[in-house]
Parts: C-alpha cells; sequence; structure tokens
C-alpha cells in the first residue's frame, strides 16, 4: 500500500522558519517528481513547488526565495524548508506524487502572531 504521510507542520509567529517532511512507503520516490500543494478552508488547493526527478525545482511565485524543496533518497522523504513565514502561509501543505497521483493527509501550518 502506498503511503505518502505529510508532517512537521506547526503554529509559528511571522518571519519564523518551519520544515516539512513528506516520507513515502511503498513506492520508491527517490527518482519520482514530488510537489507540495497548500489548501485553506474553503479554497481551492494550491500548487506552490515541485522536484523532478532529477532534482530540478520550480516554485510558485509567492513562496519563491522563501521556501525550499529538497530529496533525500536514503530516507525515501522529501522536505519543504519555510522561512520567513508570514500569515498568509497558513494553510493545509500536502505532498503529492503526480505520476500516479498519491496524496498525502496533510499537516496543518498556522502563521500567528
Amino acid at each position: 500500500q502506498v503511503q505518502l504521510v505529510e508532517s512537521g507542520g506547526a503554529l509559528v509567529r511571522p518571519g519564523e522558519s518551519l520544515s516539512l517532511s513528506c516520507v513515502a512507503s511503498g513506492i520508491n520516490i527517490y527518482s519520482r517528481a514530488i510537489q507540495w500543494y497548500r489548501q485553506a478552508p474553503g479554497k481551492q488547493r494550491e500548487w506552490i513547488t515541485l522536484i523532478t526527478g532529477n532534482d530540478g525545482t520550480n516554485y510558485h511565485d509567492s513562496v519563491k526565495g522563501r521556501f525550499t524543496i529538497a530529496r533525500d533518497r536514503y530516507k525515501n522523504a522529501v522536505y519543504l524548508q519555510m522561512s520567513n513565514l508570514k500569515p498568509e502561509d497558513t494553510d493545509v501543505y500536502y505532498c503529492n506524487e503526480p505520476e500516479e497521483q498519491h496524496w498525502g493527509r496533510g499537516t496543518q501550518v498556522t502563521v500567528s502572531s
């Protein structure tokens, strides 16, 4: 059974940093594209970043320069390092394997003073 499990969400203050993890089981993601999305209640899920199978990266303009996606092949995981967080980054964050459309259940990030 394929599972993507996100973790690391928390309540942080504006300007702080946070790192999210997406750990896969039942599937090797070390050479697969992985994406992160986020979604607020009542809003559409928003794409924010992608790492390709060759470790190329792409970012939504709203997070460019603040968020970094990276892969750990030994842990079969992908990470999202977020810095200079803003209240508008408050969302549930999901990782996604786009080829077979696997999704995790999400992890809540709240940015508030």
